[in-house]
């Protein structure tokens, strides 16, 4: 992988983020490290040790279209153009009926999982259009949610089903401008904010179980295969999960 490839990773501070964002900097790829806490993004990049990319943590609200401008141009002007995006920053909210979700906390997590997605989506699309030689690829965290939500999670599951139609348009409109765009759907990868799932969390069936999950260096594996394909090929889709968790039926 040649170092003048460069990388964007929202939510590079933490878990799945900070996996992907490690691996793209070990395998050659100058990474920008994007999340809300800039000494959480420092910590990350030194936790990747010596490598061949050159890292780089810029904070930054994604909800903000100012401040994603902002973060393009500074990666623009450090390393020259971007080559990747991965759309991962996300949250979510604890289990719990739609009456009783404050409208709030529905804002927050559209402004962050589908508002900060569209934002970021947009200023690689620009600036990837624009960019000679012209191209790139967007990697969009979709979640398994995507296609089949757990009990009570209306805003984060919403959002997810959302991205997957983002990824289906801008892998259509990308096409003239050599952008491709792909989704990956993860499912039970083993990060701090998974850490409940080892314990117990709700089913489908209203018990509370704990389930399996997966070390989250497969998915840091996933999205480099992804990323180090040719822009005339794409992983439209691939779905990374604990083999013996509940997703199929959530049963």
């Amino acid at each position: 992988m040649s170092a003048s490839k460069t990388a964007i990773v929202t939510g590079a501070g933490t878990g799945i983020g900070k996996a992907v964002a490690g691996a793209l900097l070990n395998a050659g790829w100058n990474t920008v490290f994007c999340g809300r806490r800039k000494a959480l993004l420092d910590e990350a990049i030194a936790a990747a040790g010596p490598t061949q990319g050159q890292g780089l943590a810029v904070a930054c609200d994604i909800s903000k279209a100012d401040e994603v401008d902002a973060l393009f141009a500074k990666a623009v002007e450090t390393f020259g153009r971007v080559d990747l995006l991965f759309n991962n920053a996300g949250m979510g909210y604890k289990s719990t009926p739609i009456d009783e979700i404050p409208v709030e906390v529905w804002n927050d997590v559209v402004g962050v999982n589908l508002t900060g997605s569209f934002l970021c989506a947009r200023a690689a699309f620009r600036q990837m259009r624009r960019q000679t030689p012209q191209g790139g690829r967007i990697i969009n965290n979709g979640s398994v949610s995507a296609y089949a939500p757990r009990p009570g999670s209306v805003p984060y599951t919403a959002t997810k089903h959302a991205i997957t139609g983002l990824t289906k348009t801008l892998a259509l409109d990308g096409r003239p401008f050599d952008i491709a765009c792909g989704q990956i759907d993860i499912g039970n990868a083993l990060t701090d904010m998974a850490v409940p799932m080892t314990v117990g969390v709700p089913q489908a069936n209203g018990t509370v179980a704990a389930e399996a999950v997966m070390d989250v260096r497969h998915v840091a594996d996933a999205v480099l295969h992804m990323a180090g394909l040719p822009l005339d090929a794409n992983v439209l889709f691939m779905t990374v999960m604990a083999t013996k968790m509940p997703y199929v039926g959530r049963g």
